[in-house]
């Protein structure tokens, strides 16, 4: 015997279906909402721990900001400390210089030339006064030349011939000159003496 079956078995199976991926959407839809939600936690929760570390940076680079000005304002306070030390230490080494170059100017010059001014700027030292003759003059300088102790490279700046009054009736000739030495230090002279 044949056997139809007559009742709507096409539109009970769609029916079927439909509820079946309507309860597998669902799901997909369920597991989905779950991955990008644990996903988003995830995400957040490094994005925690970067802000975390870059504050920590900050706060260490601003300890490591105040500890390089100290660093800076100290260095400036040990170049300040330096050239007030260097300043003491010259002012010491130049202490004795005058009473030192007056004594080898004493050495130094010759019979018949006389000193009326001795000026010192800085390393250079102006020598003005009178000599007899060119000569003596000329003396001076070889004195000083030939001596490296205080005085270095004479330069003979003027000369010049006049007449002085000695009495009512005694005129005499003189020659007023100005010479220019240089003055060595005494650590230029102690460097010297240890490069030779």
């Amino acid at each position: 015997m044949i056997l139809i079956n007559l009742l709507p078995h096409r539109e009970a199976a769609r029916k079927r279906r439909k509820e079946q991926f309507a309860v597998m959407a669902g799901a997909a839809a369920l597991a989905g909402g779950a991955v990008a939600f644990a996903i988003s936690l995830w995400y957040q929760h490094e994005m925690d721990v970067q802000r975390s570390k870059n504050a920590f940076l900050e706060a260490e680079t601003q300890k490591l900001e105040l500890q390089i000005k100290d660093v800076a304002t100290l260095r400036a306070e040990i170049q300040s400390l330096k050239a007030r030390q260097q300043a003491v230490e010259n002012l010491q080494a130049d202490r004795n210089t005058p009473v030192q170059l007056l004594g080898q100017l004493v050495e130094r010059i010759p019979d018949g030339v006389y000193l009326q001014n001795v000026k010192q700027e800085g390393a250079s030292v102006t020598l003005i006064g009178v000599a007899q003759s060119q000569e003596r003059v000329s003396e001076l300088l070889r004195n000083i030349s030939t001596s490296e102790d205080w005085l270095t490279r004479p330069e003979l700046i003027e000369i010049l011939s006049t007449v002085q009054q000695m009495s009512s009736k005694e005129q005499r000739r003189v020659y007023s000159f100005t010479v220019r030495a240089q003055l060595v230090r005494p650590d230029a002279k102690a460097a010297s003496a240890g490069k030779s």
